[in-house]
């Protein structure tokens, strides 16, 4: 960065300019996971990104789960964890070490790390001001206490963003008995930025995006039509883990978000990138 001309740097800020016009006091939603969560350098690119966001006008609001932090403790009692067809199993014990790596380790370490950049953040998870409402999930196949979302109240999260606070929010909930669930973390995210009316949805994985042959990154699919997501199924194009992440972007747009990407978790900033350049990063599915 030293090399790089104070004209330069004002360059970079002027073109950034329509892109910042264009979401300032609007609202972002950001599924953090993957690599991004694991490597020091990615947490720290996507920190600053949250906080230079937040710096500017743009309301972030950060979603995030914790599955590699779920397994070490897990592993540190003595239980192994169990997934059916890629899905957590999650009894009663499992359900109480979720809330607490979710809800206080992982969680609380976001925010002090937002905080140390500068931000200023606060940790919420869905049994707060009872944000997220939900039902033991239904299936051929008995998940435990895994939960699907009924509903969402925004107040505890717009009372944050008004303030200006980072809400970071963790992806367990409880039902109308109390009782509490885990919630797969796209989900949660698609369903708080859905109910914000947020102006974009994204999605941070493993991968370049959507891809034609998922071992050919060449093979890249800038965007979609969410008429087009069937298609795609059928042909095997979108299959595995990559279904469940779609289906929340198509739901999202469904219920009136403008944009739902899938972007590159991998890459340092790419947050930054996918909202401040024309090309963006990532698979951005829309309705046309």
């Amino acid at each position: 960065m030293e090399d790089i001309s104070n004209a330069i740097r004002a360059q970079v800020l002027v073109d950034a300019l329509p892109y910042i016009q264009k979401y300032y006091n609007k609202i972002i939603v950001v599924k953090y996971g993957g690599n991004a969560m694991t490597s020091d350098e990615l947490k720290q690119a996507v920190m600053t990104d949250v906080v230079l966001l937040s710096l500017i006008g743009i309301k972030v609001v950060l979603v995030h789960g914790g599955g590699p932090e779920i397994n070490d403790m897990l592993s540190k009692i003595g239980k192994e964890a169990k997934f059916i067809n890629g899905l957590r199993y999650t009894d009663r014990e499992t359900a109480e070490i979720v809330e607490m790596v979710l809800a206080g380790k992982v969680n609380k370490s976001l925010v002090s790390l937002l905080q140390r950049h500068g931000g200023r953040a606060i940790g919420l998870c869905g049994t707060d001001g009872g944000m997220i409402s939900c039902v033991k999930k239904q299936g051929k196949v008995d998940l435990g206490y895994v939960g699907e979302i009924v509903d969402v109240d925004t107040t505890p999260i717009v009372d944050c963003l008004d303030r200006g606070y980072i809400p970071v929010i963790s992806s367990v909930a409880t039902d109308k008995n109390g009782e509490i669930f885990n919630i797969n973390a796209d989900t949660a995210a698609a369903k708080i930025a859905a109910a914000l009316k947020a102006e974009n949805l994204i999605l941070m994985t493993d991968i370049r995006g959507l891809l034609r042959d998922k071992d050919d990154e060449s093979t890249f699919i800038p965007e979609v039509d969410i008429s087009e997501v069937p298609k795609l199924i059928r042909q095997g194009i979108i299959s595995g883990g990559m279904i469940p992440k779609i289906e929340c972007c198509v739901e999202s747009i469904r219920q009136g978000i403008e944009k739902a990407l899938i972007i590159d978790g991998r890459i340092p900033h790419s947050i930054l990138i996918e909202l401040f350049s024309k090309e963006g990063i990532g698979t951005l599915f829309r309705s046309k």
